[in-house]
């Protein structure tokens, strides 16, 4: 939509404003002197927003992105290239005036606008009034149709809407009137591993409907003159054209309109985000937590720290040559900062509450190490010192901190690596007097910055058996640990942290790809939202049309047997113990089986954490591990929750198998902060111990038992670790 200044400053500015009174975050998209820009500074709006400031800007779609950010140029980003961004940046909702389309005489001229290509590539919601008004509506509508983008009215009616009118004469297939609705549709939607995004129309208001037909005669008028005077066959500068023309044609009413317009969808953009939001962190929450119900060893023997006692430490090793890693862990270790107020109404306006403020250690990575050396070093003094966490800290009071605490652990330290003026990474979290979160500041650019050849030369120095890494990590840190550990033989274990870093991982896996003919990571362990987002990512990066991907697939033969085997397993209940929590059916109308299976030319293990409806593990041996493993001798058992294929072409063997979560009585539960850290820490433990625990159904029974037991432990704890983990050796050692 072409305005000038300041009216096109005032319009950003009311924009970003109604976005915030929804409840969500404006970030607008721009493109800044060769930078993106997820969200501009004001100045930076206004930058764009006066052409005659910056009359070299351009407008940006797909072909130009590139040489614009070569070129370090300053541009607008059109639908196409919006949706690009936003879809990059995990934003899931965008609004905007007008979607292109096919234009007038497109059937001739194959003058198609790339913003309908880019729904088809980009999972981001695209809220707009329709198309704009000068284009081919009926021919935009079936064109979406034939590339498979939901269309859906926003609105009372099926109508769809024609810019400045809220009826074309036309009609979307679906329709619905409420945020939570339309952001259920694209929740639903991505949950099923589709990756394009959908169209929500939304009727210019009720009080510019008077004018649209005024508004439409000036746009054919418009048309009509751009025919004859050749405009037509400008390209892109058809559009910025025609609107100007509209604009002179109605004397600014035209305006006026469009202002409306934009700021109706982002209004409605922003009630759905807000709506989609709360799905995605419900959905989440519950992943995360491991409400089980029960111990099947005797709880009454465990009641506190001290009663477990460590069998060794590394402070018994002084004066020794420093012993291999058998595990090194790689990734965040941060100090968490927690401050409550007694009660809410302790809240004072720029000044201090009374309350209680407790500090602790946590990070992902430096969980997942805690919980596996509890497991190991009670087992063993030759475990004492096998766990190796490799995280940078700061030379600052926290990083002090950190090493002080992690040595008195009895954990390794030689692998906390000072950075000189760097700050250590903090969480810092204001809760309310209920116990709710207020608000909370993250500091992890320590994490995120951290050179991959740190990493490199303990993984040359110590030979671990297994390396472990966890989404905090850039993509460029990934890429380099990954490709020394598969040069030297190191399997690796990924931990995707959260939905958003989940997919962190994938470069590395397309930087190996063709290097390998095994899956390049050896173990995951995501939850159900973050393996539908590494599996959308997966395919976004094209890993799902490589060579290899295709051959693995193939070579799984899996069949109608599989199909019905699997269909018996979700009708299975979730629970032993708990009708309450339904089925597995899951596994087949969420697309979880689908995309676990999608992604085993990647990782040879997954272990998908799905809250309190259990574990479920699926994996691929191939011919190779035949000789090592029973896998190849069993057979789908519905009474242990297990499918198992044969291909009998390639010989691999998949298998899929649930494990349903353990009983815990609801007044045990204490804090959920690092139940996942705990179970893949224990998972690890068992892997160090013994590496082909996944090779047999009985051990990978006992070990799956292990890890959700820890889980458990420290769901009763205080502390995002439990110090009762050491009590698992004797489960370890049977």
């Amino acid at each position: 939509m072409e305005c000038h200044y300041p009216t096109s400053l005032q319009m950003a500015q009311s924009v970003e404003r109604i976005v915030r009174s929804t409840g969500s975050i404006p970030a607008t998209i721009a493109v800044i002197g060769g930078r993106i820009k997820i969200g501009l500074h004001p100045a930076e709006l206004e930058r764009l927003a006066d052409q005659r400031s910056t009359p070299t800007a351009v407008k940006l779609s797909r072909r130009d992105i590139a040489t614009a950010i070569a070129l370090k140029k300053d541009g607008g980003t059109t639908c196409c290239s919006t949706l690009i961004f936003a879809a990059l940046a995990g934003i899931k909702v965008f609004a905007t005036g007008g979607l292109g389309g096919v234009h007038r005489g497109g059937e001739n001229t194959m003058d198609v606008s790339a913003d309908l290509h880019e729904l088809t590539r980009c999972p981001v919601g695209l809220v707009s009034a329709g198309v704009k008004s000068i284009l081919d509506i009926r021919r935009t509508l079936e064109y979406l149709e034939t590339l498979g983008v939901p269309v859906v009215s926003y609105a009372e009616t099926h109508d769809f809407p024609a810019f400045y009118s809220g009826r074309s004469g036309l009609e979307s297939p679906w329709r619905v009137n409420d945020p939570r609705t339309a952001a259920h549709i694209l929740y639903t939607h991505w949950q099923l591993g589709m990756s394009n995004g959908a169209l929500f129309a939304v009727p210019i208001p009720a009080e510019y409907e008077a004018v649209g037909s005024a508004l439409q005669e000036a746009v054919e008028q418009a048309v009509r003159e751009s025919e004859e005077q050749n405009i037509s066959k400008l390209g892109k500068a058809v559009t910025p054209w025609l609107l100007n023309r509209v604009g002179e044609l109605t004397q600014g009413k035209s305006l006026a309109s469009n202002v409306a317009l934009i700021e109706n969808t982002a209004l409605v953009g922003g009630q759905i985000a807000v709506e989609y939001a709360k799905l995605a962190r419900d959905r989440h929450d519950q992943d995360q937590c491991y409400q089980v119900t029960g111990i099947r060893e005797n709880p009454d023997e465990l009641h506190s720290a001290s009663d477990v006692t460590s069998s060794g430490t590394i402070d018994d090793l002084k004066g020794q040559p420093v012993p291999n890693a058998s595990l090194i862990v790689v990734g965040c270790a941060a100090v968490d900062i927690t401050s409550q107020p007694l009660t809410d109404s302790d809240f004072g306006h720029q000044s201090t509450s009374p309350g209680k403020v407790s500090i602790s250690l946590g990070g992902v990575g430096r969980n997942i190490a805690e919980a596996a050396h509890q497991v190991l070093s009670s087992y063993s003094n030759e475990f004492s010192a096998a766990t190796l966490l490799v995280s940078p800290v700061g030379d600052d009071s926290f990083g002090r901190l950190l090493s002080e605490e992690t040595r008195m652990l009895g954990m390794r330290t030689d692998g906390l690596i000072p950075v000189h003026g760097g700050r250590s990474s903090v969480c810092s979290l204001l809760l309310e007097g209920s116990g709710g979160l207020r608000a909370g500041v993250a500091d992890m650019d320590l994490v995120r910055n951290m050179d991959g050849h740190m990493a490199r030369e303990f993984i040359l120095a110590y030979k671990p058996k297994l390396l472990a890494v966890d989404g905090n990590l850039s993509p460029d840190t990934l890429k380099v640990v990954v490709s020394e550990c598969l040069r030297n033989g190191v399997d690796i274990f990924f931990e995707p942290t959260s939905v958003v870093k989940s997919a962190s991982i994938l470069p590395a896996i397309a930087g190996n790809l063709d290097q390998l003919a095994w899956a390049p990571i050896a173990f995951a362990s995501p939850n159900l939202l973050e393996l539908a987002h590494m599996y959308q990512q997966a395919q976004l990066l094209d890993l799902t049309s490589h060579d290899r991907w295709w051959q693995v697939l193939d070579g799984l033969g899996l069949g109608s047997k599989f199909r019905t085997d699997l269909d018996l397993l979700s009708r299975r209940d979730a629970s032993n113990h708990d009708t309450s929590r339904g089925n597995l059916a899951f596994l087949v109308e969420k697309g979880v089986a689908q995309m676990a299976i999608n992604l085993l030319p990647f990782f040879r293990h997954l272990v998908i954490k799905c809250g309190d409806l259990g574990v479920i593990v699926v994996m691929r041996c191939t011919r190779d591990d035949a000789a090592e493993s029973s896998w190849s001798t069993e057979s789908t058992n519905h009474h242990r929750r297990c499918v198992v294929s044969h291909s009998s072409t390639s010989g691999d063997t998949v298998v899929l198998q649930h494990f349903p979560a353990m009983q815990l009585p609801s007044d045990a539960l204490v804090n959920t902060t690092g139940v996942g850290d705990s179970l893949v820490g224990a998972l690890l433990a068992a892997l160090v111990q013994s590496p082909k625990v996944f090779h047999s159904a009985i051990s990978l029974q006992r070990t799956i038992d292990i890890a959700q037991h820890a889980a458990l432990l420290s769901l009763q704890s205080s502390l995002a670790v439990s110090p009762l983990l050491s009590s698992l050796h004797g489960q370890l050692s049977r």
